[in-house]
């Protein structure tokens, strides 16, 4: 039995594959995945992991992000620090719930990108912070 290409309009046979190393990419930070097995499609490219396969390449990718949110926690948590704010009022800043802080360093939620913007432009010019609390 074929597997047709369901990613593409060209209906192409997919090709199995076998024994690659592929590259999970998250914010910059890379994880190779060796012996990956499965299927790709000769016209556009499009991947098919073998079950096996599949999970090894989501664990990776899963770890990426997990580092991702852990240094990103460990980033907001130093400034925070920096600036002699607790959780509470860092969160007030951000417009963020009283527990946003805790979440976002821990690790336990990624915090958004203006979140995070914010709080670097807070580390350069930290003199802002008292007005901020103002408004």
């Amino acid at each position: 039995m074929s597997r047709i290409c369901l990613g593409c309009d060209a209906g192409a046979e997919m090709v199995p594959f076998s024994g690659e190393t592929h590259r999970v990419d998250y914010r910059g930070a890379t994880a190779e995945v060796e012996s990956l097995s499965g299927f790709r499609c000769p016209a556009c490219g499009e991947i098919e992991y073998d079950a096996e396969s599949a999970e090894r390449y989501a664990a990776a990718g899963d770890a990426l992000v997990l580092a991702a949110r852990r240094a990103a926690g460990e980033e907001l948590r130093r400034i925070r620090k920096k600036l002699k704010l607790n959780q509470v009022e860092a969160s007030r800043l951000t417009g963020g719930g009283h527990n946003a802080f805790s979440r976002y360093e821990t690790g336990k939620v990624v915090p958004a990108p203006a979140v995070v913007n914010l709080f670097r432009l807070l580390d350069r010019h930290p003199e802002e912070v008292e007005r901020l609390k103002r408004a």
